[in-house]
């Protein structure tokens, strides 16, 4: 369908080419522009035929540019279509758990091939065109990110609450005849797709290998807000054990027939178990840290080595650390080893409980602003850091919408956002 110009850039060749705000883009030297990945995979040919539709009819546009060059034109949406929603009903899904109330937007359930290479979003491939398949492989679009949660077509159907969720496996393996490379994750749900569930999806993934970079195990989050949904539980610390064990067993199998790891249980894992959480050099390129795999170990890896290189002391500020449950004792060891440097460093570190979602929510990302200002006011101090995590992409208030405005008049305390998986950055707010 015609993809609507919402402006021109002045001086720009589309501008120069008479091109309107208002014209519909049809095709580019012939191919058809139906969103974003067509306007900008065609759109890096130096020369350019661009076939429209105009209040006054059909015209065709010829320009010249260099292969990067953009040609000036601007549409409604970045996608300059629709969002593609899910379509699933997943036993797990996190957007079901959430308190009526919100703002709107945490509510969408997106589900978009597009966003998946453009963004790193997790797609479940359950409704994906045959269009998007093929051209996805004609572009060789990658890495795209995908859910698969189990290889078992029967329990993947019964996880997603879709018919058809079994169906989509097969185009794994088209994406990996293609070498289109794949990052996956497995919503882990004791008693559903662990124990020999698990087993059978690594083996399954380990035959997609290479087009399959990396494979994250997460535990499933579960908030308070699960009435009608179907009955789940959390890891207890046995079986988080035995997750680790098995993720690491096939990984150093892996790693030492063909040099990738491939699975990766996320630190939420360790932590449940209480074994520690391996070294950096575990994690290769740290492609799943989005996943919360070895972002632990990330942070703690920079801060050490940016603590022994920094010649610099402290500024003298009084310093208030907030975090979640589960980061808190990592958080507490990294400002116990700057304190023995700089004995005269003053900073506190708060573990902040999630009552809005429920207790067993215990990862920084999802502490609102209103339990930060329930938990921590009273706190005296110069500054209060925070992980960027809790803020939405905005960077302007909590998931609660409390503004950071409004949590700093509550506090009486200026608030620092930190960024969460950078340890140089996180040594540098403590010294400022």
């Amino acid at each position: 369908m015609p993809v609507i110009i919402a402006g021109v850039e002045p001086g720009s060749p589309a501008q120069r080419g008479g091109i309107q705000a208002g014209d519909r883009l049809l095709t580019i030297n012939g191919h058809p522009i139906d969103d974003v990945l067509d306007y900008r995979f065609y759109l890096t040919e130096r020369k350019l035929l661009l076939s429209l539709e105009t209040d006054t009819g059909p015209r065709s546009v010829r320009l010249k540019k260099d292969e990067y060059d953009d040609i000036g034109l601007q549409f409604d949406t970045y996608l300059m279509d629709k969002q593609h929603a899910c379509r699933n009903k997943c036993v797990f899904c996190f957007i079901d758990q959430l308190p009526p109330g919100m703002r709107e937007s945490l509510y969408f359930k997106d589900d978009d091939s597009r966003l998946s290479f453009l963004f790193g979003n997790y797609i479940t491939l359950t409704n994906i065109t045959e269009r998007e398949i093929s051209r996805i492989i004609e572009m060789h679009i990658s890495p795209i990110h995908i859910s698969v949660h189990t290889t078992n077509p029967a329990l993947r159907c019964q996880m997603m609450g879709n018919r058809f969720a079994g169906n989509c496996l097969d185009i794994l393996r088209r994406f990996a005849d293609a070498g289109i490379r794949m990052e996956c994750q497995l919503v882990l749900c004791p008693g559903f797709n662990d124990g020999g569930e698990l087993r059978r999806s690594l083996s399954d993934l380990e035959g997609l290998m290479p087009a399959m970079e990396s494979v994250a195990c997460v535990p499933v989050g579960l908030t308070r807000y699960r009435e009608g949904l179907t009955p789940l539980r959390m890891f207890t610390r046995e079986e988080a054990a035995a997750v680790i064990d098995l993720c690491e067993t096939v990984g150093d199998r892996l790693r030492a027939e063909t040099g990738n790891r491939l699975v990766y249980p996320a630190d939420e894992f360790y932590i449940k178990a209480g074994r520690p959480i391996p070294a950096a050099d575990f994690y290769g390129e740290f492609s799943q840290l989005e996943n919360g795999v070895g972002l632990c170990s990330l942070l703690r890896s920079e801060f050490l080595d940016a603590l022994c290189e920094e010649t610099a002391s402290p500024a003298g500020s009084r310093l208030v650390l907030a975090t979640g449950v589960a980061a808190f004792p990592l958080l507490r060891e990294l400002v116990g080893a700057a304190k023995q440097k700089w004995p005269s460093l003053q900073a506190e570190v708060v573990a902040v409980r999630n009552r809005f979602f429920g207790e067993t929510i215990d990862v920084a990302g999802l502490v609102t602003g209103g339990d930060l200002i329930e938990q921590l006011k009273g706190k005296s101090g110069d500054r209060l850091l925070f992980p960027d995590a809790m803020l939405r992409h905005e960077g302007d208030c909590f998931l609660d919408d409390v503004t950071l405005e409004q949590a700093e008049q509550a506090l009486g305390i200026p608030l620092q956002p930190v960024p969460a998986a950078d340890g140089y950055a996180l040594l540098q707010a403590l010294l400022q």
